[in-house]
Order: C-alpha cells, then structure tokens, then sequence
C-alpha cells in the first residue's frame, strides 16, 4: 500500500512537473517582468485538477490529499513561484475556507466553480493597519434587514483584480473584543465591491496583488460562513493549513534554485576544475541538500497530521518557519555560487532569490510562526 501511495505520489508530480514546463516555463520572464497574471493558466490549472486539490469529487474537487498537494506545489513553484503562490492561495485560502466552514448549499453553489478554475479565488483578511493584529481590522458588517452593509478595505490580497470570488473577513462586533469577527463569500459584480491599486512587487511578480474596496456592499446573510462572530477563529484554523502550503512553495523554491546552483557548479571550470569541487562550493551545496531535506520531513509530518484531522498548529509553523527561513538562505547561496552571472536575468536563480523572501512573511510572518511555537511550548 505505501509502494502504491508512493508511485500514485510521483505520477501526480511528474503530471504537475510536465505541465509546468510545457505551459509556464517558456512565459517566466514576460509575466515577471511586466506583472502579468495570466488568467488563462489558472483555468487551465483547473482542467486538470489544480484549482481544488483537496476539495472532495462531490464539489467538483480532485479529493486528494496534502502529500498530493505539497508534491504539486513543489513542482510549481520549481518552475515559476509566483504561479505556486498563487495556486496555493486559491486552493488553501478561499476554497478551502468554503469547505471548511460552508454549510452543503453554500459548498454546492462556489466549489464547483472554484475547482474547475472557471472562478478565481481570493481571501481578504488583511488590512492597512492590521497586519499580524488581524483581530483589531476596521472592515465592518452591519445587519441590515436580511442583509449586511460591509465598509472598509483590505490589501496585499492576492487576485484582488481578477477574483471571482472572494472569502472577506469583517468585524461584527466592538474592536478589540473576543469573537467580533465574521466571514462572508462576495462575488464579483456585487454594486460596491472593487479593487484598486496593484501592488509593483520585489518578487511573485505574475501572482497578482492588490487591495480590496468594500463601499456599502449588500450581502445576503446566505453569504455568510458559519456563525456570527466566529471568523477570527475560522480564518486561523485556515491558516494552519495555509502554512503548509507556505512551506512547499518554499520548498520548491529551494529545490529550484538548489538544481540551478549544482549544474551551475559542475560546470563552470576556475583552475582547470569544475567550482562543485572546491571545498568552500561543496560545502554550501550539503547546507543546502541538508536543508532542502529536513523542510521536506517537516511538511511531510505536518500534511499527514492534516490529512487524519489532527491538530497541527504547531507542526505546520514549524514546517512554514523552517522552509521560508531556508529557502531565503539557499537562494541566496545559489546567487553566490552563480557569482556575477547570478545577479543577471539570464540565470534563474536571482529571481529565486527575490521570490523566496515572500515566504518568510505571507501568511503569518517569521517572527509570528516563532509566536505560534513558543505558545505551544509553554502550553
């Protein structure tokens, strides 16, 4: 059964691995270098099964598991980050928060589409002002009839533009106070729902960020996800499962660059010898096999704990927190190994580099994940 499982393993990232040479690789430096979100992609992604890996098949989904979706993920993100961010944010943030907390006709209506890829996903936690303090935010849901009138505005929300869909955090209650949070789903086209500006980015340039305007959005209380006032702890039960995919986006960053910088150094020759046989390049290069493969145990023992719906909070912060801190380190020794040419366009490693900063900060940063273990410690 484990061969099996194994072998089922490798032909889903072989399958992830084709697609993203085929289709990504060959548009990595025109969608970096002019920001683009290539929409068409992410339909595609959806026709084969990449839009809703671990949503069950009863809602359009692929009912695979987290194993599953980290071996996607790293394939990606191998490839081109930017993309891995943004399936990761699709799948683990908006979609998921629908399954998670959505009742069976809510779950029929959106995951369907959010599976397939003909709707893109995003999630709006995140304020101007309410960074890791999410439980301070200023966007407010007033009761109004059968409805809610939401005001405020959210930024660095990933497909904030071209999101169909979108799961939005608000306060429902008195800032400061203990379950004064609440979860709604908004659609495009809802009379006050917009976007505005697109944020210029160091790195994951094509994965599209931008803020969230909300200007008197109505919203039919059937758009609402689970109880009043439970959304704060909806949107950190999500983000347990968002931090795995933090990790195997960093991962496959890692994994990335580190294959560049070792065919870069077996062969490129100084003193008649290939640069992978001085001791000061081979020694960098076992750090960061080291690394790669103690991230990748991390995840593994963090998705097989999601997978049996345990408790993994700690885990997942441990995986996050050690795979985006190595990720940052191993890109930055590729651009080292890779010297002057390193710091070029011609080579992939610098835009590694610049992506993989992204991880020690998107979805709870460093120092919070360091938070989240220190609590855990302490009991």
């Amino acid at each position: 059964m484990i061969i099996e499982t194994e072998q089922n393993l490798q032909m889903i990232a072989e399958t992830a691995k084709d697609f993203a040479e085929k289709n990504i690789r060959p548009h990595i430096m025109e969608w970096d270098e002019n920001q683009i979100f290539p929409v068409e992609l992410f339909h595609r992604l959806g026709e084969m099964g990449f839009m809703g890996i671990v949503i069950p098949e009863e809602y359009g989904g692929s009912g695979l598991g987290y194993h599953e979706y980290v071996a996607i993920l790293d394939e990606i993100s191998q490839v081109d980050p930017s993309i891995g961010l943004s399936v990761a944010a699709h799948n683990s943030l908006c979609t998921n928060h629908i399954y998670e907390f959505g009742n069976p006709e809510q779950r029929n209506h959106w995951l369907p589409k959010l599976a397939s890829g003909k709707a893109i996903g995003a999630w709006g936690l995140t304020e101007h002002n309410t960074g890791s303090d999410s439980g301070g935010m200023s966007t407010t849901a007033v009761k109004s009839g059968d409805d809610w009138i939401i005001n405020g505005a959210k930024n660095f929300i990933t497909h904030a533009i071209s999101g169909d869909i979108a799961v939005v955090m608000t306060r429902t209650g008195e800032k400061g106070a203990k379950n004064n949070s609440t979860a709604f789903v908004l659609e495009k086209g809802m009379p006050g729902f917009g976007s505005g500006k697109k944020e210029n980015k160091l790195g994951m340039r094509a994965s599209e960020t931008a803020e969230l305007i909300l200007d008197n959005v109505r919203v039919p209380d059937s758009h609402r996800l689970g109880e009043i006032g439970d959304g704060f702890k909806q949107a950190m039960k999500v983000l347990d499962g968002g931090r795995i995919s933090i990790a195997a986006l960093s991962l496959g960053i890692a994994r990335g660059a580190y294959k560049a910088a070792l065919k870069y150094a077996q062969e490129r020759h100084q003193f008649g010898k290939a640069i992978a046989n001085f001791q000061a390049i081979n020694f960098m290069l076992a750090d960061m096999a080291t690394e790669i493969d103690a991230a990748e145990l991390l995840i593994k023992r963090a998705a097989t704990l999601k997978n049996a719906k345990q408790k993994m909070t700690r885990e997942g912060a441990m995986a996050k927190l050690f795979a985006s801190e190595a990720c940052v380190r191993i890109s930055n020794n590729a651009v080292q190994i890779f010297g002057g040419y390193g710091y070029t366009k011609d080579f992939p490693v610098e835009k590694f580099y610049r992506d993989s900063k992204l991880c020690t900060i998107g979805e709870g940063t460093s120092e919070i994940q360091r938070l989240v273990i220190g609590r855990s410690i302490l009991g």
